[in-house]
């Protein structure tokens, strides 16, 4: 008899768990299986956080009270070229999905095809802009054939995650505040048809700014409009109201914090005393919303975006964002203030969980970097070109290029380049000139007069990040149309691609350091005795990129005010670690060491 009761109790309690719940819009409120539902969120990007991160991160969103993840999906790493997808790794969106559906976590899902985010390009692929004539986020039909195959796949990945087949996911953006780039609602709609052709049948929602031109532009008929803002709440709905009433009330971001670019800027902040007060207002007036960023991350390797005002401004490697969370995943003030906040419109009978111990931190001493591997020693098979052409052109999308000509007739005077996008070095037979900063507008420099005929001029370019914002969002990376000298065209050049990958960096040759300025990889091994996270301390150096054990962490620059680079424990092994750093002004300045603080300032 036991045994039965034992056996009709596991027969309930597998049904219970394989029945699809419902999610959908009734009018003014959502409904969870039935239920009034309220969408407590927090934004967390899968590929920022270390995979093996993940339960950490999301348990923590968990215990502040949230019952929601949102994330976005960045079609540019999955797709890294043309018709290739990795879904591997910290590329596992499906396994991030289902860690929160472990949790107890329903998920919004933002797929793009463009997602902003200050990430490089907004999330699309660079290789879309080989094509000089390809225009994005329109009805462009290359673009478009791209956009659906990227679908395609990712359904294949994420559709049996949706709540109609009991998966987490209970809606999907179409975009993401499109109001604020374009007015294309052929292509809207022709996103909406994609997006369920993957597969993907919860409902849908687009976000755009709380202002009716915005939301006329940004929107779709029969589909959920939820509106960003960082202040304000009140008149930010009055607004969604005005436009189209009697639907959900829903922050698809709250903005509690900020994003920082590099050079004279101080660290990305909100006003977090005035927020307290506007998430109070959202609770206590049934509004849902979503915390963006809850915790930002990192932008490993080559990815974190630029935006561009009066000039161009590259983002920084941290995506700390201010958050709860901080870069690391430690807990901030601000999360206590969002857990005690929370905990009080839990539904009847909940108990938060307890928030996970922080990871552990290392300090790791001083390194020396004792080898060294100048970048003209280590160059690939150059490329004939008759005037120069833009990375993507070269099938390259991250990383540095070189671009050298023969100056025959006039060698000295004002260079001038159209565009350098996004810092270069200028070189004449090999000595140094100067610098020409994107950041301070630059696109010129003088050259001097010298006795050698027909000297070698060569320019480094580092891209930087591409613009991921506004009306700018074009933004080819390397020289993108010309080099003239005195007003004359420079012709005939030898192009070596530099991606800095791991191909690449694996055929470096390295010997003793030497003392030349000459843009160098400086390498060495240190040993630990225990793993921890850590942050590498830069700020004796210039300007360049730091690999340990062959994981690139991302951008360094002394204009700040970034000095120091998360490195996460699971990039770090006991016994003997590698580093490699590549300082483009090839000084070996010494030190670099191993913190337990990010000493942001």
């Amino acid at each position: 008899m036991r045994i039965k009761i034992l056996f009709v109790w596991l027969v309930i309690f597998i049904y219970s768990s394989i029945i699809a719940q419902e999610f959908k819009v009734s009018e003014n409120r959502f409904l969870l299986t039935g239920n009034p539902f309220r969408i407590f969120s927090g934004e967390m990007h899968y590929n920022r956080i270390p995979k093996e991160y993940w339960k950490d991160r999301l348990t923590k969103l968990k215990a502040a009270g949230l019952n929601t993840l949102c994330t976005y999906v960045f079609w540019n790493q999955h797709e890294p070229t043309p018709g290739n997808f990795d879904f591997s790794g910290s590329l596992d969106v499906a396994e991030y999905i289902r860690v929160a559906h472990s949790l107890g976590l329903k998920v919004l899902l933002r797929p793009g095809p463009y997602v902003c985010s200050e990430w490089d390009l907004g999330g699309l692929p660079a290789w879309l802009l080989k094509n000089r004539n390809v225009k994005l986020r329109c009805m462009d039909e290359k673009y478009m054939m791209a956009v659906e195959r990227y679908f395609m796949r990712l359904g294949e990945e994420l559709k049996d995650l949706q709540i109609t087949n009991s998966g987490p996911i209970i809606m999907v953006q179409v975009e993401n505040e499109y109001g604020s780039y374009g007015n294309d609602k052929e292509y809207m709609n022709a996103l909406k048809q994609i997006i369920r052709k993957a597969g993907f049948n919860v409902e849908l929602f687009t976000s755009d700014g709380p202002a009716h031109y915005l939301l006329e532009s940004g929107t779709l008929d029969g589909v959920v409009p939820v509106v960003n803002f960082g202040g304000n709440p009140q008149k930010a709905f009055e607004e969604l109201d005005k436009f189209r009433n009697n639907i959900p009330h829903v922050c698809g971001e709250f903005w509690c914090g900020w994003f920082t670019h590099w050079r004279d800027e101080k660290w990305g902040t909100a006003d977090w005393e005035r927020q307290k007060k506007e998430l109070q207002w959202m609770l206590e007036n049934n509004k849902s919303f979503n915390l963006y960023m809850f915790h930002g991350g990192t932008n490993f390797g080559f990815y974190a975006g630029a935006n561009f005002s009066d000039k161009y401004e590259p983002d920084v490697t941290s995506y700390d964002y201010d958050s709860p969370l901080d870069e690391a995943g430690r807990p901030t003030q601000k999360y206590w203030d969002i857990r005690e906040m929370l905990s009080k419109y839990q539904p009847r009978g909940t108990i938060l969980p307890e928030v996970p111990n922080d990871i552990k931190f290392i300090e790791i001493p001083e390194i020396k970097l004792e080898q060294s591997a100048n970048l003209f020693d280590n160059f690939p098979t150059p490329i004939k070109s008759v005037q120069p052409k833009s990375m993507e052109e070269f099938d390259q999308s991250f990383g540095f290029i070189l671009y050298r000509t023969k100056l025959i007739g006039p060698n000295n005077g004002t260079l001038k380049v159209t565009d350098l996008n996004d810092y270069g070095l200028v070189y004449v037979d090999g000595k140094f000139i100067g610098t020409i900063d994107r950041t301070k507008k630059e696109n010129t420099i003088v050259l001097p007069k010298t006795d050698v005929d027909n000297p070698t001029l060569e320019i480094l370019v580092e891209g930087m990040g591409r613009i991921n914002f506004g009306q700018q969002l074009i933004d080819r990376k390397g020289i993108t149309e010309r080099v003239t000298l005195g007003g004359v065209t420079l012709m005939n050049w030898e192009v070596f691609s530099l991606p800095m990958d791991t191909d690449y960096l694996s055929r470096l040759n390295f010997t003793e350091s030497d003392t030349s300025t000459m843009p160098k990889f400086f390498r060495d091994t240190f040993t630990l005795n225990e793993t921890g996270d850590t942050f590498i301390d830069m700020s004796k150096w210039q300007k360049g990129v730091v690999w340990i054990n062959g994981n690139n962490l991302g951008r360094y620059w002394n204009v700040g005010p970034q000095q120091r680079l998360y490195c996460p424990a699971p990039l770090l092994k006991k016994g003997e670690n590698v580093i490699v750093v590549f300082e483009l002004h090839g000084k070996n300045s010494g030190e670099i060491k191993g913190y337990k603080n990010m000493n942001r300032q």
